[in-house]
């Protein structure tokens, strides 16, 4: 156990950030281990490149092998991106895998775009901390500065559409979260010593088109079909849909509106993601939101060996070893969803919900017909009336709570964007008229990506193992933390839950 209380997982599934074993690392880079992909970067001495440990080239001798954390250890101490194995494509790293919770949560903000558009010190005192502290534990945790990791971020993003899109430079850098063409040509140059028209190696520049085309990297094994029929049957038609192998999903950020569709490629541990050039503008939250939507930075391999040491979980085990605990796109949302759960079928709760989205959502073009409208929005909901909520299908108690989060949202009472800190996100929901553990607990795992949420008090898992009380299903999930939010989606399987 770690000194805070935390089941440690074994030391060749999960590398601590600032104290790699290089041996261990040598060792997975000859392997190719995919496992390690995105724990690691091995930058060589002899080229100046950095690459993930599973990159296809001959394998450099040892002497030669220095090894970071992460991508912007690498680029600070000058190493160049790899263009065979690709950095910028490698998964991220789990909740779990990260030691500093302060840092973590921060990291996640930044990922997602939080200094694009403000600076550290916003950052900062949205987390109750000065600018000064929240570097610190950030270069404590990364072995950088949040203005590097950001940065790394934002080239990491160009160099990927550079390789991947027509779109124009100037798009390019934009949609990247530069907000200067002169700054983003400068650092590309700078730190990879070619500019953004020498990495397009002389590709078609084209300045129209609505769709651009990317690559979402996961660790294998992922249970697609799995996260599909969670996701769609839990969601609002007109919103969410399937077609064939492929998810599609209207969207908002901020004042963006458009679709995306995302499906696994075959022969390769990543998913195809088109996304509507609506979204550009908004493309740094957009990717880190898909990737909490599919779970796509967890390490089934880690959580499948943990949780499979309890005999009750193992045929489950077996037949979804890369079962995957469905996020959400939008936090508001998913607490929406839960509320809208409670007591009643998943069924009756998505029809419902289905509902709420064609009153409170907004129209949006796209090349789907399935696809009518965005998800409802906290915003419409909290100006409406109890009797407009409660004509939608609610008991005037339901339509009470509905009203309550909405306006909890819209005012900051109760945050649900990424990097908040699950235990006070929960606390402030419980706060609210008619919302209690479990509808928290679920909200914490799918929207705050908790991995060891557990909603004790779910009916399908009183049937799975066998109780009737919320303390002895918490009795029984001990030896599944931290990875209980992951047992929870295999006790739910047969059951219907959720």
């Amino acid at each position: 156990m770690s000194e805070n209380g935390e089941t440690c997982l074994p030391d060749r599934h999960r590398l601590p950030p600032m104290h790699l074993d290089s041996d261990l690392c040598y060792h997975s880079l000859n392997a190719r281990d995919s496992r390690f992909d995105g724990q690691f970067y091995v930058g060589v001495t002899s080229t100046g490149i950095y690459c993930r440990p599973i990159c296809p080239t001959r394998v450099p001798r040892r002497d030669n092998c220095r090894f970071f954390a992460n991508a912007a250890s690498a680029e600070q101490q000058g190493f160049r991106p790899c263009l065979r194995c690709r950095p910028e494509l490698a998964p991220g790293k789990a909740p779990m895998d990260n030691v500093g919770r302060v840092a973590a949560a921060a990291v996640a903000r930044i990922e997602a775009g939080a200094l694009n558009d403000a600076g550290l010190d916003a950052l900062a005192a949205e987390m109750g901390l000065s600018g000064r502290q929240l570097r610190r534990s950030i270069e404590r945790e990364y072995g950088v500065t949040p203005v590097e990791l950001a940065q790394t971020r934002r080239l990491l993003l160009a160099k990927q559409l550079l390789t991947e899109t027509q779109i124009r430079i100037t798009d390019v850098a934009f949609a990247s979260g530069f907000s200067s063409l002169r700054r983003f040509n400068h650092l590309f140059r700078t730190r990879y010593r070619l500019s953004p028209t020498d990495l397009r190696r002389g590709k078609p520049v084209v300045a129209g088109g609505d769709t651009v085309t990317l690559r979402l990297a996961y660790r294998p094994p992922l249970d697609w079909e799995a996260l599909m029929g969670f996701l769609v049957g839990r969601g609002a038609a007109g919103v969410e849909a399937i077609e064939g192998e492929r998810y599609l999903r209207a969207v908002r950020i901020g004042e963006c509106a458009g679709w995306i569709a995302a499906a696994p490629i075959r022969n390769e541990a990543a998913l195809r993601v088109d996304v509507a050039v609506s979204l550009l503008p908004v493309l740094t939250p957009l990717l880190a939101r898909l990737r909490r939507l599919f779970d796509l930075d967890a390490n089934p391999q880690a959580i499948y060996e943990h949780l499979n040491r309890d005999v009750r979980l193992r045929p489950s085990l077996s037949r979804r070893p890369g079962l995957r605990v469905p996020g959400a796109f939008d936090g508001f949302e998913l607490a929406l969803r839960a509320v809208l759960g409670q007591q009643i079928s998943v069924k009756a709760a998505t029809t419902v919900f289905g509902r709420f989205a064609k009153a409170y959502g907004e129209p949006v073009q796209t090349p789907f017909p399935a696809l009518l409208h965005t998800g409802p929005r906290a915003a419409l909901i909290a100006e409406a009336s109890l009797e407009e909520l409660a004509a939608l299908g609610l008991m005037r108690a339901r339509a009470i709570t509905v009203s309550a989060l909405a306006r909890a949202v819209c005012d900051g009472t109760v945050r649900l964007e990424p990097g908040v800190d699950p235990e006070q996100a929960t606390a402030a929901l419980k706060e609210l008229p008619g919302i209690g553990d479990w509808t928290a607990q679920y909200v914490a795992m799918r929207a705050l990506r908790d991995p060891d949420a557990f909603p004790a008090s779910d009916l399908g898992i009183y049937r799975s193992l066998g109780v009737s009380k919320p303390r002895d299903a918490l009795a029984a999930s001990e030896s599944w933390r931290p990875w209980r939010a992951y047992a929870v989606l295999h006790l739910w399987l047969g059951y219907g839950g959720g």
